[in-house]
């Protein structure tokens, strides 16, 4: 059996596969060596993950983790990997960039560009084995145009300014129960300010109908565009993967035919390609 994990800031989608093809999925808070210790994540690990696996582990043994996560660079991934084999004695232990991980979900053995747009963003040239070179995302603060976190940011920004109008400012205080006070306690002063920007975005979906709201994604596509895909020169389609690429689908396609780049493949998240990708791990064993 190989255990698959695609981890982004605010969840992990891990993924138990056995010889026979059968896949269980289970789903944990984000790990993110950027932000929590190897003690934190192996915490995280033990008592989010291990009560949901243990009744399948009879199946046979685990003898590969493949782990992509945000954050993992090759300074932090080392923190991760030690997690892991704390938990997983007998496994054999990769750890990647999630970057990586998207592009070989996407992309499989063939050379393109590939992008992640969730909680944070990405984006990379592959040659179809390993990451040739990127554009640096440098995080929500810096960076990360076209993620959840900075989308929020944007929104929650423009409200407070009051570009927007009353009407969504008094929407949004109303649906999400808070106040300026509060969001600034959160963004500055309590941990995790990326996720909880993040998860604001959604009054981004929930009102996209409004041409201010669309307008606003449809900038935030744009800047992501022109900040970093242009920079590729990309001739075959581009692909992304996340949940801010899946949901806001036409939004992006309508930002991307704008912008003259042509659109590859748009998944939620990259665990079936990574499936296939990784399938010679995949043998039969004993437990």
């Amino acid at each position: 059996m190989v255990l698959l994990a695609d981890s982004g800031s605010t969840k992990v989608h891990w993924c138990l596969v056995t010889a026979s093809g059968q896949c269980s999925d289970v789903f944990t808070d984000g790990i993110n060596p950027l932000f929590q210790t190897s003690d934190a994540m192996r915490n995280s690990i033990s008592n989010q993950l291990l009560p949901k696996i243990a009744q399948l582990l009879w199946a046979g043994t685990l003898t590969h983790v493949f782990f992509y996560g945000a954050g993992c660079t090759p300074e932090k991934k080392v923190f991760v990997q030690k997690a892991l084999e704390t938990v997983f004695k007998k496994a054999e232990v990769f750890v990647a960039s999630d970057m990586l991980g998207a592009a070989r979900g996407l992309l499989g053995h063939n050379a393109g560009v590939a992008c992640i747009l969730g909680t944070g963003s990405g984006s990379c040239y592959y040659d179809g084995e390993n990451i040739e070179w990127c554009v640096p995302s440098l995080g929500y603060i810096l960076g990360d145009e076209g993620s959840a976190a900075v989308l929020g940011k944007r929104l929650v920004g423009d409200l407070l300014k009051n570009q927007l109008g009353d009407d969504l400012k008094e929407a949004f205080f109303k649906e999400y129960e808070t106040s300026m006070a509060d969001i600034i306690e959160k963004v500055y002063r309590q941990p995790f300010p990326n996720r909880f920007l993040a998860k604001l975005s959604k009054f981004c979906a929930d009102h996209i109908d409004d041409p201010r709201i669309h307008d606003l994604v449809y900038d935030h596509f744009v800047q992501f565009i022109r900040r970093n895909l242009v920079q590729y020169h990309a001739e075959a389609p581009i692909g992304f993967v996340g949940s801010i690429a899946y949901y806001y689908r036409p939004i992006l396609e309508e930002a991307m035919k704008a912008e003259g780049l042509p659109l590859g493949t748009i998944l939620q998240d990259p665990i079936e390609g990574l499936k296939e990708y990784h399938k010679d791990a995949i043998v039969p064993t004993t437990a």
